[in-house]
C-alpha cells in the first residue's frame, strides 16, 4: 500500500460520481445495458458481485456491443481468474477494484500483480489491517458506514478509525431508508441477525440525504451508486447527491 496517499479531498464534482450496473438480486442488468446507447452513456462502474462466469461472459458480450467507453472502477468477486480483471484493465481502462475481505470470501486467485489497483470494502466483519496493508486501501461503502452508526455504534467508531489511517480509493453510495428492515444471515462465524436501514434502491432522492454529513475527504475520485434503479434516475440522484453535499459545505462556511 502506499503510505503516502492522503485523504485529502477538499472539493466535489460530479465527474467523481458514477452510474453503475448491480448484479443484485433484485437488479436486472440486462435492461441497465439496454439504456447504454439510449441514453448515450460512456462511463460507468460495474458491479459482478451476484454473476458467475458465465453470466459474466453474457454480460461483457453485451457491453461489447454499446457505446460504452470505459468501466473505471468495479467490485470484483475473489474467485475471478487474473485473466478476467486483466481484460477489464486492458478493453475497459479500469482504473480501480475492490473486494470484500477475505474472511468473508477467501481470495483464490493470485492478484498480486493488480494489488495497487485493489481495495477492501468495509463489511459487517469490520477490517483486518494486515489485509489493508497488502492490498491499496479502503473501499468505503457508504451506507454500511451509516447503518453502522445507526444500529453498530462500536463497528462504525472502528471504521472511522481505519479511514483516518488508510488511504479511500473508492466509494460504494446506496440508499438509507428512515425504517429498518430485519436481517437474519447464517454465516461461518454464526448467524448474523441485526436491523439494517441501507437498500440497494432508492424510492426517494431523500435516500441519500445522510451522505451530506460526511467529510469531504471520504468522497474518493471513483464514487458508483450502488443501486438497482434506472440509469436516468440514477443521473438524478448524482445531480441531487453533488447539489445537497455543496449546499451543506455552504451553510458550514456561512
Amino acid at each position: 500500500m502506499n503510505k503516502d496517499l492522503k485523504n485529502k479531498r477538499n472539493h466535489l464534482s460530479k465527474e467523481q460520481f458514477l452510474v453503475a450496473i448491480t448484479t443484485t438480486r433484485g437488479a436486472d442488468w440486462r435492461e441497465r445495458i439496454k439504456e447504454i446507447d439510449q441514453l448515450e452513456i460512456k462511463r460507468l462502474a460495474l458491479f459482478l458481485t451476484c454473476l458467475n462466469q458465465e453470466q459474466r461472459k453474457e454480460l461483457y458480450f453485451l457491453l461489447e456491443k454499446t457505446s460504452l467507453k470505459e468501466i473505471p472502477f468495479c467490485h470484483i468477486k475473489s474467485d475471478m481468474p487474473f485473466a478476467e480483471l486483466n481484460y477489464l484493465v486492458k478493453r475497459w481502462q479500469t482504473k480501480v477494484f475492490n473486494l470484500h475481505t477475505s474472511r468473508e470470501y477467501p481470495i483464490l486467485t493470485d492478484y498480486k500483480n493488480l494489488k495497487k489497483k485493489i481495495f477492501i470494502e468495509n463489511v459487517f466483519l469490520g477490517f483486518d489491517e494486515k489485509e489493508l496493508e497488502m492490498f491499496c486501501g479502503v473501499c468505503l461503502d457508504f451506507a454500511h458506514l451509516e447503518n453502522d452508526r445507526l444500529n453498530k455504534s462500536q463497528r462504525y467508531q472502528a471504521t472511522r478509525e481505519i479511514l483516518e489511517k488508510y488511504p479511500i480509493g473508492c466509494n460504494h453510495l446506496s440508499a438509507i431508508r428512515q425504517e429498518p428492515f430485519h436481517f437474519v444471515e447464517q454465516t461461518k462465524y454464526g448467524v448474523r441477525d441485526e436491523h439494517r436501514f441501507d437498500r440497494h434502491s432508492f424510492q426517494s432522492l431523500k435516500d441519500f440525504d445522510y451522505l451530506k454529513h460526511y467529510p469531504l475527504r471520504y468522497f474518493s475520485k471513483y464514487c458508483a451508486l450502488e443501486v438497482e434503479n434506472s440509469f436516468q434516475d440514477q443521473l438524478k440522484a448524482i445531480d441531487y447527491i453533488v447539489k445537497q453535499i455543496k449546499n451543506q459545505r455552504s451553510k458550514i462556511k456561512d
